[in-house]
């Protein structure tokens, strides 16, 4: 069994639980199209949101077996984005994305390599990082949240993008 936004899930539960995330994240994902953002777009941002919440998550697991260094430097870590608000979230978003960028031949220099914010608009770069990333568990034991979530969002786009009804 595994926790999501303190609910217990059993396995027969989770098709649903990912289901209703695909759906949140993907009404999300109109809003930000309305704003300019590709569906191509909004899934790179969530990438990187996701990889500086699940670093966080496994460096933080009490239940981990060995004790996970945290490969994401505190000032840019997922911690520094939620201490934040506003035009100040999406100032340090972008010094987050820049600076990771700079390790090469390091994953975070590879997952960041020429990375930018699209996310022009303070209050929806919140929205995601603060409701819709930050209330969700990522890193769930015996589940692909993240894959079915992703495998979801670009069935979507697809379907919307060839005119079918999302």
């Amino acid at each position: 069994m595994a926790t999501v936004e303190s609910v217990q899930i059993t396995p027969g539960v989770l098709g649903a639980q990912t289901g209703a995330l695909v759906a949140k994240l993907w009404n999300y994902c109109n809003v930000l199209r309305d704003n300019g953002l590709s569906t191509i777009e909004y899934v790179e941002q969530l990438s990187y949101l996701l990889f500086l919440k699940m670093a966080e998550e496994l460096a933080s697991d009490p239940f981990a077996e060995e004790s996970a260094e945290p490969i994401v430097p505190s000032a840019y870590d997922w911690q520094s984005l939620v201490s934040k608000r506003g035009e100040e979230l999406e100032a340090h978003y972008r010094r987050v994305l820049a600076e990771l960028g700079k390790h090469p031949g390091t994953t975070l220099g590879t997952v960041f390599a020429k990375a930018q914010n699209r996310i022009t608009e303070p209050a929806l770069l919140e929205k995601l990082v603060v409701e819709l990333i930050g209330k969700t568990d990522w890193v769930l034991e015996g589940t692909d949240l993240k894959g079915d979530a992703y495998e979801g969002l670009l069935a979507k786009g697809a379907e919307a993008s060839s005119g079918c009804p999302a």
